[in-house]
């Protein structure tokens, strides 16, 4: 068993008869609640797979207080992790603030030692793979999390920073470490191989991951992504940008848990968005209470993806032409007419090389979500396991056709037309 991880002196997990007391002594919170502590209410609600969360509400107000420990909560004390993640992800929050305004939730007051997060409480939004798989259509989506992507990934990279700024802030992110190696084994890795921690819908799947674990393409291909995970610090990513880490109303979006923020490649991010839509689109047949009952729903669902990715490149380049700061393509090198016309071309260049990236991040992220440990509710909730399997093996079908073969997918009308295609097509695992 992995040594247990040092706490510091001063830390301790909060329960609802602790926090209270903790919380009594800031100021700024107790305004925030009102009343005194015996008026307040606390519950403790994480559903993740790594944190403590308490909703605490009082006479006048609420907050959300966000604590990590020293373990995965989804697997124990048997896997030890540092509290230095809560660490990051203020400092990502507080960046992601900065450039993206009320898009993340407001923070109240941060605890390095109890790793300890008081931020703004999002009422009445819920968590958008929730409500995605009630059937919710959110207008708003697509605008705000192609801005939240686009001004993130541009302002962070080298297009928009100095040599100097840019590698401060690697340096700022290089030690979250372990929560890397997390998405390191469990994406790039475990799905392809046998691992005590991996688990699918059995016996339906198992002659896929029998499959992927033989299959030589598959495994050079997501091995490549991997590198690139490891060695390309092109921005500042989330890094676990899917709809559990969305919490939003029809006319609200908030982008919550950067945990795993460090400086990686772009298409991780925008893949994982990629990812959760198309999971989602094969699982409403599991969903729907007779076959074609939600046919609106999933067009909506890839209408707004394609809407998401078209915005993403418009904004991203958009941002580049009007904020052109960074070390990367010096404005001396392309001046006059014909200097920014063959500089425009790099950018549509530059952007086709991310979105090769995009497609083969999303694929990897559809994989582990059904082959690896952590699995995504809109396919867990399907109650009945063949139906389940169906919609699982549409997920690793095409998902295993977009790594190996990434180049039949161009555009974002390509993926979703596949979609499409493999719905119809693919009838049962």
């Amino acid at each position: 068993m992995p040594a247990k991880i040092a706490t510091p002196d001063g830390y301790l997990p909060q329960k609802p008869e602790t926090l209270a007391a903790y919380l009594s002594g800031i100021e700024a919170v107790r305004r925030i609640l009102g009343g005194t502590p015996e008026k307040w209410t606390i519950a403790e609600v994480g559903d993740g797979n790594l944190n403590l969360v308490f909703i605490v509400k009082g006479p006048e107000g609420g907050v959300a207080v966000k604590q990590a420990l020293p373990y995965v909560r989804l697997v124990g004390e048997s896997w030890p992790l540092p509290l230095s993640r809560a660490h990051f992800e203020h400092m990502a929050l507080s960046e992601q603030a900065r450039l993206t305004g009320n898009l993340v939730p407001k923070i109240h007051h941060y605890d390095e030692i109890l790793a300890l997060i008081v931020m703004e409480l999002l009422e009445p939004h819920i968590i958008m793979r929730r409500g995605m798989i009630a059937g919710v259509e959110y207008p708003r989506f697509a605008e705000d999390i192609s801005s939240f992507m686009a001004r993130t990934l541009y302002f962070t990279s080298d297009l928009a920073l100095t040599a100097s700024a840019k590698k401060a802030l690697i340096a700022a992110f290089a030690g979250n470490t372990a929560l890397c190696k997390i998405t390191e084994d469990l994406i790039f890795t475990d799905p392809y191989r046998v691992a005590e921690l991996n688990r699918w819908t059995s016996p339906q799947l198992d002659g896929y991951a029998a499959r992927w674990r033989e299959d030589g393409d598959l495994k050079v291909a997501v091995s490549r992504l991997k590198l690139k995970f490891l060695s390309s610090a092109e921005a500042m990513l989330h890094g676990d940008l899917h709809t559990g880490s969305i919490m939003l109303t029809t006319e609200d979006t908030r982008v919550i848990d950067p945990e795993f923020a460090f400086m990686g490649p772009m298409g991780f991010d925008v893949g994982a968005i990629m990812a959760n839509f198309l999971i989602n689109f094969f699982a409403q047949d599991g969903h729907e209470a007779q076959p074609g009952a939600r046919e609106s729903y999933r067009a909506w669902v890839l209408a707004t993806l394609e809407q998401i990715m078209t915005s993403f490149r418009t904004k991203f380049l958009q941002l580049w032409r009007e904020n052109a700061t960074g070390d990367a393509y010096p404005a001396s090198l392309f001046q006059g007419a014909e200097g920014e016309a063959r500089l425009e071309v790099e950018r549509h260049a530059y952007m086709d090389r991310l979105w090769a990236d995009t497609v083969g991040f999303a694929a990897a992220k559809m994989i582990r979500r059904v082959l690896g440990l952590a699995h995504n509710i809109d396919l867990e909730w399907i109650a009945d396991p063949d139906r389940r399997a169906s919609c699982e093996a549409r997920v690793l079908t095409l998902a295993r056709d977009m790594m190996v073969n990434s180049g039949r997918y161009p555009t974002i009308a390509s993926v979703t037309e596949a979609a499409r295609a493999m719905r119809r097509d693919m009838k049962s695992y």
